[in-house]
């Protein structure tokens, strides 16, 4: 296992009391199932900002691209007092190489999505984003975040917690072995979890990799980076994954019974249909791996992409 993870959070997820009414949206999962992985930062702008607890309630007011942070009865405006912790506590977390964001979804200030703009005309627009979220992710565009409502759907939190267990790998190799040949060995072992989200991606960084020698390292380093994380941000989708097991399944041609072979392409199948998840197809596969010794496959990262007890790939 590697080091755990740390994680930038909003506080009142964690359970503390931090809310407008002095109350907190504990989520129990990223607590004590996430958690065990997990180191988090904690913050809650509001609280720290210097607004007390409880508080009135803010909501955005305005332009949706630009809007102001107002009470809700008293219409005081605390977008400079807001703006100003931003830009300072932006600062701070830098400092903190976090791999991943976990938000508190329909916050003015930290919502990431469909946060609600009140126009002067009485509109109501639902296509904002909370004040400290969209500062963060403009200083962070690399670092994978996601809202918690979100989190409840497993398709959604699997691809969220693989892309942050994968940035904390890559910062691993950025502080261990920053050579062309570390970035072979790392990009050799991630061949196949890279190609469950994007084959074009995929492609184009085979051939960065395969022309490195001619490029400078940082530079390299530097898109390696970026096609790596674009290619995370798009979901692996069921044709995605069965084009991943078939590869796969193409290591084992001189060495899998016929009987194997077929109860092999019967699970696939199983999983095509939605049947079973795909932690069936993957349980199996594994098993061959070690029956007949794959040293390649054994290496990849596809296969343990994250920690087996948070259960990301049972669902259907």
């Amino acid at each position: 296992m590697l080091t755990p993870l740390k994680i930038g959070i909003s506080s009142c997820l964690l359970g503390n009391k931090v809310r407008y009414d002095g109350g907190h949206s504990h989520d129990p999962f990223l607590t004590q199932t996430l958690g065990l992985f997990a180191e988090y930062v904690s913050v809650c702008p509001e609280v720290e900002c210097g607004m007390p607890v409880p508080r009135e309630a803010i909501r955005l007011e305005g332009e949706a691209q630009n809007p102001r942070l107002v009470t809700r009865k008293t219409r005081i405006d605390k977008t400079d007092q807001m703006m100003t912790w931003i830009k300072g506590r932006i600062g701070e977390l830098a400092r903190e190489n976090l791999c991943g964001f976990i938000f508190k979804s329909k916050s003015p200030s930290s919502g990431l999505y469909r946060i609600k703009v009140y126009g002067e005309d009485g509109s109501v627009r639902e296509n904002g984003t909370g004040l400290f979220a969209k500062a963060f992710t403009e200083a962070f565009p690399r670092i994978p975040v996601e809202e918690a409502g979100r989190l409840n759907d497993p398709k959604l939190r699997e691809n969220f917690i693989e892309n942050i267990f994968a940035l904390q790998r890559w910062r691993q190799f950025l502080g261990q072995n920053k050579t062309l040949g570390g970035l072979v060995e790392f990009h050799t072992r991630n061949k196949l979890l890279i190609l469950s989200h994007s084959t074009d991606i995929y492609r184009k960084m085979g051939r960065h990799v395969a022309h490195g020698k001619n490029e400078d390292i940082s530079s390299l380093i530097d898109q390696y980076e970026e096609l790596l994380l674009a290619a995370l941000r798009l979901p692996a989708t069921l044709k995605k994954n069965i084009n991943v097991l078939q590869h796969i399944m193409g290591y084992f041609k001189k060495n899998l019974t016929s009987d194997e072979k077929q109860e092999l392409l019967s699970v696939f199948e199983q999983y095509r249909s939605g049947y079973v998840p795909l932690i069936v197809p993957l349980t199996l596969i594994k098993h061959y791996v070690r029956k007949y010794d794959q040293p390649w496959l054994k290496m990849q990262t596809y296969l343990n992409p994250h920690p087996f007890e948070l259960k990301l790939r049972n669902y259907f």
